[in-house]
């Protein structure tokens, strides 16, 4: 048999270097430490190669534990990409990445020191121990060498056999070798006995010190017992499995992609079989038989990873523009979901652009993703307690710590999660109905939209006028928002969460309303720097008519979609889009479980749709964040708004002060009575309502429907004093 090439196992994947590298929230290029691949002569001379034993093969090396797998012979050389060049530099060396690279060797050296200082004394009690146990074996070994005792048996043969000539013989072939031995082992004490006095005597203490430190460490590792260490592990190494092409391509036949008895039907590589950039997985390109492509590479996933007898997760495929046969396979050494990302680096405090990429997670490489919001709107869906809401907020904080941005929080679930918002929101809205948090939600909404599609018709007539050297492109730029000549100019950000609910209110007249704001807001905001995060568990199924088109119209325009874990295909579908969904990312399919919160597929933000493990800021980080974000717009007197302590002059109608306007000193009127004067009286604002929808958001707001007889009919209407309560309780409820 050939000797194999190597006989070591594979390096061991450094998880706290991995971890560490994650907490810095470095880019690739920061986080990556390459391997050289192997040369694609290397390969051709290549024989043999080793598999990790992982499940009991029944071929397992018993020298090593090791399977022997073949790889490819001369005859089958691998096809190797044009232009693939080792960097000179490694990448985890390069300037920006060293630092990085120091504080993960540093800190595993540490933690290394740490852990076996602690244990010190109890290293030397077992040192001492076995040191004892391996003078013990060797003074035993060595008497059993001067006594010969294998003799006996040799003399007892002898007798047994009356073969006294011969037993003669041994016995006093016996004594001259114990005799001989004897005076080995005696010169060897006196010479040892001597040299240790002389030693004692004439060599400096650190040097006795030293060897008597030595002395006992090989003595204590000749008698440890069997299957013990002298020190213990202070970082544990997973095992993973070691791909080769023999592996990949058993998965690839075994998922159906392929034939390796046919010629043109065999699956073959289109680069070497080398680790990765960051080091926790092995990557390869692959191109299929033909006419199979993308669609059914992604189809068969999961037989792909039962081929390599890893999970699913582990399992990354990317489409090659070069071709539609062609794909990168991705393995990882261990699932990269179930590891976090760690805290946002937001804690800082420090100042924040807008115009640059938030920081939004880490990729299944444990590179850095960034989603940049300018001239775009996030979608955020997922079920309940997926990590939903903390991921829009994630970029609702980075905006705050913009100084410059104008942001409007509209929370359609009424939630403490957006509560802190009030230190620097322009506006806030909290819930559909009168609540402590916000008397009347729908009439601040309505009027938060106007104040918005006023701005954008200010900031559109604005760069207009303005001269080319000023405005080079007409449109909104980075300096422009931020010149102080040009105030309006700010740019302003829409969150809402949930923002379903404002479509299915009690009153079709104002969804119609708010559903025809927001959808003009979404059409042309974008342009003058209204740029919108929208989050719901809902993303589809709302409305009806008009009210459902715009709904729809308003959803389908957002650019950025990120779903994290969904209930099914369908509302999958509703928050990536159905290219998505034929492209193979389905959020209904990503894990389950607390460790996999924050994990989604971010969709359209680039080339690639990575899954993104977010970064975590909880309810205390949230509140230190905006306690810095305040303070950021204090320095440079930004607090505007609600923030500031402005109130918002009302576009809006308020429904109970016009009712009890149109009633005048009537102590009771008919519905329709109420919806006709309120027509007449104020046509701007009560222009084609009708009796149902003004008796449904005065019940909205507390006000019972009773039976009101006028001019002798009885019909269902509303009383005055009535009226004058339900003012009175929203009245109560904001000054509480």
């Amino acid at each position: 048999m050939t000797e194999p090439m190597n006989n070591e196992l594979p390096d061991p994947i450094d998880l706290d270097a991995r971890r560490a590298r994650r907490d810095d929230a470095q880019a690739p290029e920061d986080l990556a430490g390459a391997l050289v691949p192997v040369s694609p002569a290397e390969v051709e001379r290549m024989d043999t190669a080793y598999e990790v034993a992982l499940d009991g093969d029944t071929d397992d090396d018993p020298a090593t534990g090791n399977v022997l797998v073949p790889v490819d012979k001369r005859t089958l050389p691998l096809p190797v990409q044009s232009g693939e060049r080792v960097p000179i530099v490694p990448v985890h060396l390069r300037p920006k990445a060293l630092p990085a690279t120091m504080r993960r060797v540093g800190g595993r050296a540490g933690h290394v020191t740490a852990f076996h200082a602690v244990r010190s004394p109890w290293y030397a009690t077992k040192f001492l121990w076995f040191a004892g146990r391996g003078l013990s074996r060797l003074i035993g070994t060595q008497v059993r060498w001067w006594w010969v005792p294998n003799s006996f048996a040799l003399e007892q043969k002898a007798a047994d056999e009356s073969a006294l000539k011969e037993w003669e013989r041994i016995h006093r072939q016996l004594k001259a070798t114990r005799l001989w031995r004897g005076g080995v082992l005696a010169v060897q004490n006196i010479a040892v006995t001597v040299g240790a006095l002389v030693g004692l005597n004439m060599a400096p203490g650190a040097a006795v010190a030293a060897v008597l430190a030595g002395l006992t460490a090989v003595l204590a590792h000749y008698g440890r017992p069997a299957g013990q260490t002298l020190v213990g592990t202070a970082v544990v190494a997973p095992r993973y499995r070691k791909l080769n092409s023999d592996i990949v391509l058993r998965a690839y036949y075994a998922a159906g992609l392929g034939n390796p008895d046919k010629t043109d039907k065999q699956v073959n590589f289109g680069s070497t079989m080398s680790r990765d950039a960051s080091n926790t997985g092995t990557e390869v390109v692959i191109d299929l038989p033909w006419g199979l492509g993308w669609t059914q590479v992604v189809g068969a996933k999961e037989k792909i990873a039962s081929g390599l007898d890893v999970h699913v997760r582990q399992v990354f495929l990317t489409p090659d523009d070069s071709s539609s046969r062609r794909h990168k396979l991705f393995v990882a050494d261990t699932d990269p979901l179930a590891e976090p990302a760690g805290r946002t680096d937001m804690l800082d405090g420090k100042r924040r652009s807008i115009w640059q990429p938030v920081r939004f997670g880490l990729d299944e490489r444990g590179r850095l993703v960034g989603l940049s919001l300018p001239w775009f709107s996030l979608l955020v869906g997922a079920q309940p307690r997926k990590g939903k809401t903390f991921s829009a907020r994630m970029v609702a904080l980075h905006a705050a710590l913009d100084p410059f941005v104008k942001l409007v929080i509209v929370d359609g679930k009424n939630s403490p999660d957006w509560l802190g918002f009030k230190k620097v929101a322009h506006r806030i809205v909290f819930g559909d109905v009168p609540n402590v948090n916000d008397p009347d939600p729908i009439g601040h909404l309505l009027a938060a939209l106007d104040e918005i599609l006023t701005h954008i018709d200010n900031v559109n007539s604005l760069l207009t006028t303005l001269p080319v050297d000023v405005c080079e492109e007409g449109k909104l730029t980075e300096a422009l928002a931020r010149d102080p000549r040009y105030p309006e100019l700010r740019v302003w950000i829409l969150v809402m969460e949930e923002f379903q609910k404002y479509f299915e209110t009690e009153d079709q007249e104002i969804n119609k309303q708010i559903a025809r704001k927001l959808s003009m807001i979404q059409a042309v905001g974008p342009s003058a720097g209204v740029w919108l995060v929208s989050a719901s568990q809902k993303p589809s199924g709302v409305g009806a008519g008009d009210v459902a088109r715009l709904f729809n119209r308003f959803r389908d325009n957002h650019t950025l979609r990120f779903a994290l874990r969904c209930g099914n295909r369908d509302v999958s579908m509703a928050v990536l889009g159905g290219d998505a969904y034929q492209e193979g990312f389905d959020a209904s399919t990503l894990p389950v479980g607390d460790k996999f919160r924050g994990v989604g597929y971010l969709y359209g933000a680039s080339d690639d749709t990575p899954t993104v493990r977010t970064f975590l800021a909880d309810a205390k980080d949230a509140d230190h964040i905006l306690t810095a974000a305040r303070k950021l717009r204090e320095n440079l007197n930004l607090l505007t708004g609600d923030a500031a302590g402005e109130q918002i002059e009302r576009t809006s109608r308020d429904v109970l002060a016009d009712i009890l306007t149109v009633l005048g000193a009537d102590t009771a009127a008919h519905w329709e009575a109420i919806a006709g004067r309120l027509g007449e009286q104020m046509p701007e604002q009560y222009d084609g309502t009708t009796p149902d929808a003004i008796s449904a958001q005065a019940r909205a707001l507390k006000v019972p429907s009773r039976d009101v007889k006028r001019d002798g009919v009885n019909r269902k209407g509303a009383r005055a004093d009535d009226i004058r309560a339900a003012i009175d309780r929203r009245s109560n409820i904001n000054g509480a």
